[in-house]
Formats: structure tokens, C-alpha cells, sequence
């Protein structure tokens, strides 16, 4: 089992059996939080069409130091897991075998839990652009309902795979969350570090894709792994789709219009992660 050096009460106390029961009876909940989102986002949308947009700084700063913080923690506390079963038992075992370590780790147990719950709040992430103004493109909205549906859908599988995109989540949004945090304080971060946060998002498409199918291949030798089909392929799709999205969207930043990705009135309009658009042309 992975060794953490402190575990606060909370974690000590998750009931993964519980939470898991929960999600499996409940998990069609969702479609109800996405059914809201359309309407409030599309909605607000049409609202703001003939108003002034809001600045919302001194919020937007909180909102994203507090999403930045709370993915920091949770890969502090998630990564521990996946680097133990990759140091005692590999790649292969990591894609496919929960192990004690997983099912029974109450710490990491707990983030994996905040983790799927997180995907609603995230939505919040849409008012901002809205709001504000900002271009409200396919990717972005397309990604949150994605990713909530996908993660709700499978918590109470407790996929062997989890372990690598709850880790790979985590990591990629506590850098993306603490650049936008940096930008709503109008600091000048160099663009190449939006253009390494984009470039990061499709390596966590690349690998998502690649743990599914080398869980595919294990089932199809015939032995042990703890995914199932319809899992793979729902996933799998998902993070092809997202790689393509990605894939265009830095395609059309950074390598066809070159010098519209590095700013000016006229620049392409910028893209992170979960497809913030920030500021009249570039990203803020």
C-alpha cells in the first residue's frame, strides 16, 4: 500500500463501499446537472447579447486559486497510488488490476470521490466565459458535459484505468487552473507556457488513449482486467474526440497562424484545457 505520512479524519472515515453503491444507483443524476447547464449557458448566452460584459477579476482570481489549490491537493494525494503500482507491479497491472491499493486506499479513495464530484462544480467555469463575454466555443462545453457523464458513469466500477485519468486530471488542471489564476491578476505569463498547457492536455489524450487499449488488448488475451467493454470504448471515443478537438484547435494557434497565436488585436482566440477564451483575441 502506498504510504502517506498524514491522513487527515476525513479520508479515514470515506466509505468507498458507500460511495460506490451511490453512484451506481444514481449516476443518471447527471443528465439532470447537464440539462441545467445547456439551458443557464445558452440562456445567459442570448442574455448577454445586448449587454455589456462583466469584468468579474477579483472573482474569477478566487474561483480559479481555488480550483488550482484543490488539484494540486488531489494529485498530492492521488499519485501516490499509481506510482506505488507502477514501481511494485507495472504498466500492465496499473491499466488493469484495482488491487487493495486502490479499493482499499481510503485517501486515495476519497480524492477519487471529490474528484468525479468536481465535475460539477467545474461547470461553473462557463458563467465566466459567458458572462464576460468571451466566445463560447464547441470544445469547451462539449469537454465539461463529456467528462462529467463519463466520470459519474463509472465511479462505481472502480476501473483498474481510473487510476490514470483521475492522476492525469488532476495534474493538467493544477497547472492550467494556477495560469488562469496568474491572468486574471493581469500578469503577463509567457505565451509559451499557454502553448506547454495545451500541449500537455493532448499528451493526457495520447496516454488516456493508450491505457485503453492496452486494457483492450489484456481482455482480448483472455485474461484479467478489471474494465469493461463498453467502458473501453465509451472512453476510448471519448478521449480520441477530445485529441481531435485539441489537435485542431492547436493546429489553428499555433502552427497555421503562427503569429496571430502570439498576440495582437487580431490573434487567435486562445484555448486551455477546458477552453477558457480570455480577452479580445488572446488569451488572458
Amino acid at each position: 500500500m502506498p504510504n502517506y505520512s498524514y491522513v487527515f479524519k476525513f479520508e479515514a472515515d470515506f466509505d468507498g463501499d458507500e460511495s460506490r453503491k451511490w453512484f451506481a444507483e444514481n449516476w443518471t443524476v447527471s443528465f439532470y446537472y447537464i440539462s441545467a447547464y445547456m439551458l443557464v449557458i445558452f440562456g445567459l448566452q442570448q442574455y448577454m447579447a445586448t449587454r455589456p460584459r462583466f469584468e468579474l477579476k477579483g472573482i474569477l482570481f478566487i474561483w480559479n486559486v481555488s480550483l488550482a489549490a484543490f488539484s494540486v491537493w488531489g494529485t498530492y494525494r492521488s499519485a501516490p497510488e499509481l506510482l506505488y503500482v507502477l514501481q511494485n507491479y507495472g504498466f500492465k497491472y496499473s491499466c488493469c488490476i484495482p488491487g487493495p491499493s486502490f479499493l482499499d486506499n481510503r485517501v486515495g479513495g476519497f480524492w477519487n470521490w471529490m474528484f468525479t464530484l468536481s465535475k460539477v462544480p467545474e461547470l461553473g467555469d462557463t458563467v465566466f466565459i459567458v458572462l464576460r463575454k468571451q466566445p463560447l466555443i464547441f470544445l469547451h462545453w462539449y469537454h465539461h458535459v463529456t467528462v462529467l457523464l463519463y466520470a459519474w458513469y463509472s465511479y462505481s466500477d472502480y476501473i483498474a484505468t481510473a487510476r490514470w485519468f483521475v492522476c492525469m486530471n488532476y495534474l493538467v488542471h493544477s497547472v492550467m487552473y494556477s495560469y488562469y489564476a496568474l491572468k486574471a491578476m493581469k500578469f503577463r505569463v509567457p505565451r509559451w507556457i499557454a502553448m506547454t498547457i495545451t500541449t500537455a492536455q493532448l499528451a493526457q489524450m495520447i496516454m488516456g488513449s493508450a491505457v485503453n487499449i492496452w486494457a483492450y488488448q489484456v481482455k482480448q488475451a483472455g485474461n484479467e482486467c478489471h474494465v469493461s467493454y463498453d467502458n473501453i470504448k465509451v472512453s476510448l471515443l471519448m478521449y480520441i474526440s477530445y485529441f481531435v478537438l485539441f489537435a485542431r484547435f492547436f493546429r489553428k494557434a499555433y502552427v497555421a497562424s503562427p503569429k496571430r497565436a502570439l498576440g495582437g488585436e487580431k490573434a487567435t482566440n486562445g484555448y486551455l484545457a477546458n477552453g477558457k477564451v480570455e480577452g479580445k483575441g488572446k488569451v488572458e
